[in-house]
């Protein structure tokens, strides 16, 4: 064994032996060598999580129709401001009408710095259904989930409760309004009063004018906080599931149902007896303000709902074959069975929610309609078409919804036009082909759901496109 001095470790010239002295540029390979492995594999493990994530998400969003997250996120930090006040809404109409008001409600009393109670559903209108905004809405989410944006709670405080003698101010807002209106016209009232009480809630939201932000918090609402119950979002999904393993299949929005006819004062089609009894209950609600209706004047302005036996015609004549599966979105028909005989005999692969499903899976939602709805709506997201034969608030919402999805083909058919056809047809002027031929000619353009602009007509807003039919805003197609 070679022993060295301590004079001889010393010396400048003495250089250790290659087994004792690891070059440095060496060391500095390796090092890197090893950063980078773990740096690659980190991406790769990064990469593959995210990749699951948004296959879930992508899964969900096409099983369930809506946006559903796959994984569940953390609340967004709650919004730190001083409340200006608190705002009680009461909503009004059916599912899809109250749907869009609390869009707008939410949207409200972001701009005006307000706490917001969960809105009041509507309880009172023709279908009475006695359900609470928890039986239809997921309730801690839709409070969760916005609370970056709006102070959401439960319900009123007690000290604000009639019952303990508070005087609520009471106002409907007037309908289609700017944000101008609610700074300058709203807003200062809670200087006075700590709670406002907005007894109507349908429409009081300008489509156009108004920033893009609030825009697109209205989206953000209707897309991502309004999530069905996890009982109705899984009955929904099943019912989409069993249509899907049947293969493709189209939604038919048949809004041939009483309160639809009464309401619009539409018989077409109908004996002197039903017609009769139509008219008594347009008479027996005093919210549905005209009356005096000329029945085929409204369906030559293309006012009315398609029958079904025009509907018939119409699917033929745009080319659904006879083998084609139709799942009809609607509640009652109006007329019952004999009323769908033709549909059935001419599409015999027609089914309803009350056919693919045990009766004991649907008894927990009778006599509350709009949970019925939810399930319908829940369907014709998913359809591969969507075709409504009434441009209502439904079929509205629905077209948004599919738009926002990936602009899911919709068919908004012109009842006008077809209307005329129908009547031309009827009476022998237009032959079967003559017929068809138009009927798809009326529908090409903008009659398909494709990628279009809201059409504005700032002084009819109730004639300009609705904005919860077509949230440009929202869409990154557009």
């Amino acid at each position: 064994m070679e022993i060295r001095s301590e004079s001889t470790l010393m010396r400048s010239d003495y250089k250790p032996p290659l087994s004792l002295a690891i070059p440095k540029a060496r060391l500095q390979v390796w090092f890197f060598r090893v950063c980078s492995c773990i740096l690659v594999w980190t991406c790769l493990i990064q990469l593959f999580w995210h990749s699951q994530i948004f296959t879930g998400l992508t899964n969900q969003i096409s099983r369930f129709s809506l946006p559903v997250e796959s994984v569940p996120l953390p609340p967004p930090p709650r919004r730190n401001y001083t409340s200006n006040g608190i705002l009680l809404v009461s909503c009004n109409g059916g599912l899809n009408q109250m749907r869009a008001a609390i869009c707008d409600m939410v949207t409200v009393a972001r701009l005006l710095n307000l706490t917001l109670v969960v809105p009041e559903l509507d309880k009172k209108s023709f279908w009475a259904d006695p359900s609470d905004f928890e039986d239809i809405f997921d309730i801690k989410h839709f409070i969760d989930s916005l609370r970056d944006e709006v102070r959401i709670i439960r319900r009123l405080p007690k000290r604000y409760s009639k019952k303990y003698g508070y005087k609520l101010l009471e106002m409907p807002p007037v309908s289609w309004s700017n944000d101008k209106y609610y700074l300058q016209q709203v807003l200062p009232r809670f200087s006075k009063r700590k709670v406002i009480h907005f007894v109507r809630s349908d429409t009081r939201l300008a489509n156009n004018g108004l920033s893009l932000d609030l825009q697109r918090l209205r989206c953000r609402v209707n897309f991502q906080g309004l999530r069905f119950t996890p009982r109705i979002e899984a009955l929904g999904s099943k019912l989409v599931r069993i249509l899907q393993q049947r293969g493709s299949f189209v939604a038919l929005h048949l809004r041939y149902e009483m309160d639809m006819l009464a309401f619009s004062g539409c018989t077409h089609g109908c004996t002197e007896e039903e017609a009769e009894q139509l008219k008594k209950m347009r008479y027996a609600y005093p919210w549905w303000r005209e009356k005096e209706i000329v029945s085929e004047e409204r369906r030559v302005q293309g006012l009315c709902p398609l029958t079904p036996e025009e509907a018939v015609l119409v699917l033929k004549a745009l080319g659904f074959q006879k083998d084609t599966q139709i799942y009809i979105a609607a509640g009652e028909i109006y007329g019952g069975a004999k009323r769908l005989a033709l549909l059935k005999e001419s599409f015999p692969r027609i089914v309803k929610k009350e056919m693919l499903l045990d009766p004991t899976e649907l008894q927990q939602f009778q006599n509350h309609s709009s949970q019925m709805a939810a399930l319908d709506f829940i369907v014709s997201v998913a359809s591969n078409t969507f075709i409504p034969t009434y441009y209502g608030n439904m079929a509205k919402v629905v077209e948004g919804h599919r738009r926002y999805l990936g602009f899911k083909k919709t068919i908004l058919l012109d009842r006008k036009r077809l209307v005329e056809l129908l009547d031309l047809h009827n009476n022998k002027t237009l032959s079967w082909d003559q017929f068809a031929v138009a009927v798809k000619e009326a529908h090409q353009g903008r009659r398909m759901g494709e990628p279009t602009h809201r059409k504005v007509i700032s002084d009819r807003p109730k004639e300009e496109d609705y904005f919860y039919a077509n949230p440009q805003e929202c869409i990154t197609n557009h």
